[in-house]
């Protein structure tokens, strides 16, 4: 899956789309570029940012491209279903439509929704919609803490389902996004940060050098469970 086109979508926000596409796939995908579709929140640096009444202007742009993750804010994934239906056709200039989804029930149902509109409504095979379980607590069993996505999967079986595909609780996140840089970007940072620690002349400078230690050592096992998760999904 090293040149894909993928989609990442879900009709609820704060399900961490933003965090797969940057961190979990554009970097398995040969650093793919990041098309950010959003009309409430400008993208991310690094990112392009187009409307949702840009659909035609996408899909042109997914025929020029060897891969590109397009990352759909909920703001705009209604539209772009829509226009997807109006578009015939357009959905096959995807390779995978990526659902991530969270515990919280709001987010469960919309996840449902979601799916539903990729599969019923525009008609995308079971094989090119997939899951991310995002944000699972690690004391409980992701069956126990997505109940009704598990029970929609069995009943309908209208999208692909990998139970190892989990990202799990982790405040790596939120911190490299303070950072503003990727996880792989910290993970390639040579600096030593420890030495720094013992020449720093105050406790401020102390306090952050002892930050990054923190942050890289989340990294190193975060970059493992991210790849696990990308194998996961890509079988």
């Amino acid at each position: 899956m090293s040149q894909k086109k993928v989609v990442v979508i879900n009709f609820s926000g704060n399900v961490g789309k933003s965090t797969i596409a940057n961190h979990l796939l554009a970097p398995r995908l040969d650093n793919a570029p990041i098309i950010s579709v959003e009309s409430i929140n400008a993208g991310g640096a690094g990112t392009a940012t187009v409307r949702g009444e840009q659909f035609g202007e996408i899909q042109e742009n997914m025929m020029m491209l060897d891969s590109a993750v397009v990352d759909i804010g909920a703001s705009n994934v209604e539209d772009f279903v829509e226009l997807m239906k109006s578009y015939v056709g357009s959905h096959e200039e995807f390779d995978y439509f990526i659902v991530p989804t969270v515990p919280d029930q709001k987010q469960g149902n919309d996840t449902i929704s979601t799916i539903a509109a990729l599969s019923e409504d525009i008609g995308i095979e079971k094989e090119r919609i997939r899951v991310v379980f995002n944000r699972v607590d690690p004391r409980y069993s992701v069956e126990d803490q997505f109940k009704s996505l598990f029970a929609y999967y069995n009943d309908r079986r209208t999208f692909t389902l990998r139970r190892e595909a989990v990202m799990h609780i982790n405040e790596i996140y939120s911190m490299a996004a303070d950072a503003r840089q990727s996880i792989d970007e910290i993970l390639s940072d040579p600096t030593d940060y420890r030495a720094l620690i013992r020449e720093a002349q105050t406790p401020e400078d102390k306090s952050r050098l002892a930050r990054m230690v923190s942050i890289k050592r989340l990294a190193v096992g975060v970059k493992a469970e991210l790849d696990s998760v990308f194998k996961a999904l890509t079988k």
